[in-house]
């Protein structure tokens, strides 16, 4: 047996032994008591009542009376002679079938009815294992007797105990069976999510299908959402640990190749190989570290700084970052269409500078692999937000590359020529801004063309706030 099947078993027997130790003590100290108790009412009630008839409308109603309250009704002249009087109300009780082998009016008694009280009394039959109960009263020179038989309950409350505790006792191997039984489909449930739980500590997260339509299977469904949270948040853990993992690969692989030049062109210095060009080398490759560590600073001061939300002319921005990027935008030979005839509402909310970052990348990586001369940008309201989109054609795109492309160091030239691709942490700034911003963006590719987008909240006002981190 289980720990909850005795537990079970153990309180339904105290509660039954209780209820029997309870039923025992009522029946053996309480029931006669009572019994006599609503006789004795009973008799009252119909005393009270005679009380307020005639003598003759007594007499008249007295068998009425009798089948009503069910007692034994007499009555006889009154005399004061305790013999005479004891003797008539012996005859008539008997004439009713009343025997009794004890039954008296004292002398007392009698002077208390002469002075207009009511008697009680309970005489007691041994031998018929009765008592009888008895209200005396006179009215009008006439003695009123109202009995009642009362059984002697002893024999039968010992019976009922009796018959009671053999209940008692086939109620425990009944409970006992009844405990086994509740407790297993109790247990089952249980164990199940038991072994559930464990199964998540170990991190393996799956879920139990459990009906029991009660707490339990509020309880299951609760750990149901527990663990697809879990597994939620260790899918989301897993993916950050790796991407913690190829950033330091990145990271490392980035500063590998200039420090081995470094190290190779300050040995050669030092061997007297130098042919004028090493320092230089050298001042490079320190360059480009330092630009690195710079951008991965500013990366890192994006995700935790409070930014300054204001509002600003998209449009008018827009326009500055192209004018600022002219000479590189012939220098590659590039077209920069811009279409804004669906644009009505240029006025967003963001941090300028921030955005300012965003387009300035958007548009550098554009001209950077652009397959074709032209890079169309497109500005449009929708739903209360503006939308940017900037597309161009790509040389070399497959779905690997999409999937990483927002991820730092990533290129999308393999080659990894600093000329064309950089450092790879434009788009993984670009994400930071955005995503504290808010701000929906995204990738679409389609016909060798590379389509990114992303929409800011339309402003109406010149209001400022913080975006805090």
């Amino acid at each position: 047996m289980s720990k909850l099947s005795r537990k079970l078993f153990w309180r339904i027997a105290c509660m039954m032994c209780l209820v029997f130790a309870v039923s025992f003590l009522v029946n053996t100290f309480f029931l006669p008591k009572y019994i006599l108790y609503q006789q004795k009412v009973n008799l009252a009630q119909l005393t009270n009542f005679m009380s307020n008839e005639t003598v003759e409308s007594l007499i008249q109603t007295e068998g009425e009376l009798e089948q009503q309250y069910n007692v034994t009704i007499v009555s006889t002249e009154f005399v004061t002679n305790p013999n005479v009087l004891n003797d008539i109300i012996r005859t008539e009780l008997n004439r009713k079938g009343i025997t009794l082998a004890k039954f008296w009016v004292m002398e007392e008694s009698i002077q208390d009815l002469e002075h207009g009280k009511t008697v009680y009394n309970l005489y007691s039959q041994k031998k018929l294992n009765t008592s009888f109960l008895v209200t005396i009263f006179a009215k009008d020179n006439t003695v009123f007797v109202v009995g009642d038989s009362i059984a002697h309950t002893d024999q039968s409350i010992r019976a009922v105990n009796k018959f009671n505790l053999y209940i008692a006792i086939s109620t425990m191997f009944l409970t006992l069976g009844l405990a086994w039984l509740i407790a297993r489909q109790i247990i089952r449930p249980i164990k199940e999510l038991a072994n559930n739980a464990e199964d998540i500590s170990n991190l393996k997260f799956r879920t139990t299908n459990i009906k029991t339509g009660d707490e339990i299977e509020l309880l299951a469904a609760s750990i149901n959402r527990m663990s697809n949270k879990l597994e939620e948040a260790h899918l989301a853990l897993e993916e950050k640990n790796q991407n913690l993992r190829n950033f330091i690969s990145d990271i490392s692989h980035e500063l590998k190749t200039p420090i081995a030049l470094i190290k190779a062109y300050s040995s050669g210095i030092r061997d007297e190989m130098d042919d004028g060009t090493f320092l230089s080398v050298i001042d490079k490759k320190t360059d480009e570290m330092s630009q690195l560590v710079d951008k991965l600073l500013h990366l890192a001061k994006l995700q935790n700084e409070i930014y300054e939300v204001e509002h600003f002319d998209f449009k008018a921005l827009l326009g500055d970052v192209l004018d600022n990027l002219e000479v590189a935008i012939q220098k590659e030979q590039k077209i920069i269409q811009v279409d804004d005839n669906q644009l009505h509402h240029p006025i967003v909310r963001g941090d300028q500078q921030k955005i300012r970052i965003v387009l300035d990348n958007f548009i550098t990586n554009a001209l950077k692999y652009a397959s074709g001369p032209q890079i169309d940008i497109s500005l449009m309201n929708e739903r209360e937000r503006l939308v940017f989109t900037i597309r161009n054609g790509i040389r070399t795109l497959d779905e690997q590359d999409v999937n990483h492309i927002w991820q730092p160091f990533f290129v999308l030239d393999h080659s990894r020529n600093k000329q064309l691709s950089g450092s790879g942490l434009g788009l993984s700034i670009v994400q930071v801004i955005l995503d504290k911003h808010e701000a929906p963006h995204g990738i679409h590719t389609e016909d060798q063309e590379i389509s990114f987008y992303f929409s800011l909240a339309v402003g109406q006002n010149n209001g400022e706030t913080d975006m805090r981190p």
